[in-house]
């Protein structure tokens, strides 16, 4: 029997209707699962940006608060306050780089809290150098007092005073060799770039200041430097030579000289040759003179 063409077209116009909501409902759907991922998206980015201000906040603070204790510091030995002058420089410059950087540059935020705990551990020291400047003090004050006493009174306290002298020249002795701070090691790529990828890596650079010391020798100072990767044999390549510090022979990763006058002297050092020699962890380097160990410092590669 024949469809009647009115009924065709009515029928033909219901199924095209009901194919247009089901599209609309299945664009409709799209949308909001489209709008729920971009929230989802929104508040993650938010939630990190806001831990990410937090992270910088509290930086900020521990930042402020060791320039107050900085400020705290104080003394009687105008090396020291010369040091502790320019120390608090640097940690005025942190506060103010800081303040102008993004919470979400995290590299910058990661640099300053390394800057942070070197400024920490000088502080440890300066505080380490005035209690024992200030004990020394008192004690040579009084064992001078006595000294002056004994020797008037006998022969046996002329004695006991000129071994006080001798302990205090070797006191002298000792406040003339010459130390560091701020040593510190980064590798770069062949780019010369930073980097914290050990198979990227074919240079470490060693940085250091030789800290000012009127009581130390005047002239070449060759600083070496000793690098050990993670299961701590040391880096070396053709360059690389041994020497002697206080008498002991060790093998040194580089080094360099500088002429040293007595006043606070920056360097650095780098060890070359170092592509494909690199693995994954904690390298450490260790600086010396011939005459002490200056100190040490790390890096993290993965």
């Amino acid at each position: 029997m024949k469809e009647d063409p009115i009924e065709r077209l009515d029928r033909e116009a219901r199924e095209k209707k009901s194919g247009l909501r089901t599209i609309m409902y299945a664009l409709a759907a799209v949308a909001v699962l489209l709008a729920a991922a971009l929230a989802y998206i929104w508040i993650q980015k938010s939630s990190l940006v806001k831990e990410l201000n937090v992270e910088k906040q509290d930086l900020t603070e521990q930042i402020v608060a060791l320039q107050q204790d900085y400020e705290s510091l104080s003394t009687e030995y105008d090396v020291i306050n010369t040091q502790l002058d320019s120390s608090k420089e640097e940690v005025a410059q942190l506060v103010e780089r800081i303040q102008k950087t993004d919470a979400t540059n995290r590299a910058k935020i990661r640099q300053y809290e390394k800057e942070l705990g070197t400024l920490r551990s000088i502080m440890r020291n300066y505080i380490v150098q005035i209690d024992s400047l200030n004990t020394l003090n008192k004690q040579l004050t009084a064992d001078a007092a006595a000294a002056r006493r004994d020797a008037a009174e006998s022969k046996r306290a002329n004695a006991a005073l000129t071994q006080q002298v001798e302990n205090l020249s070797s006191q002298v002795a000792v406040g003339s060799v010459i130390k560091a701070r701020g040593i510190g090691i980064e590798a770069y790529n062949s780019t010369g770039k930073v980097t914290d990828r050990s198979k990227n890596v074919v240079r470490m650079l060693t940085t250091l200041s030789l800290v000012e010391n009127d009581l130390a020798p005047k002239g070449p100072v060759r600083v070496y430097i000793v690098v050990k990767d993670p299961d701590g044999n040391i880096l070396t390549n053709e360059n690389s030579a041994g020497f002697e510090c206080a008498g002991e022979a060790r093998t040194a990763s580089a080094s360099r000289e500088v002429d040293y006058e007595g006043n606070e002297v920056t360097m650095s050092i780098y060890l070359n040759d170092l592509a494909d020699k690199c693995v994954k962890g904690i390298y450490k380097v260790e600086a010396y003179t011939s005459m002490s160990y200056l100190g040490s410092a790390e890096t993290m590669l993965r």
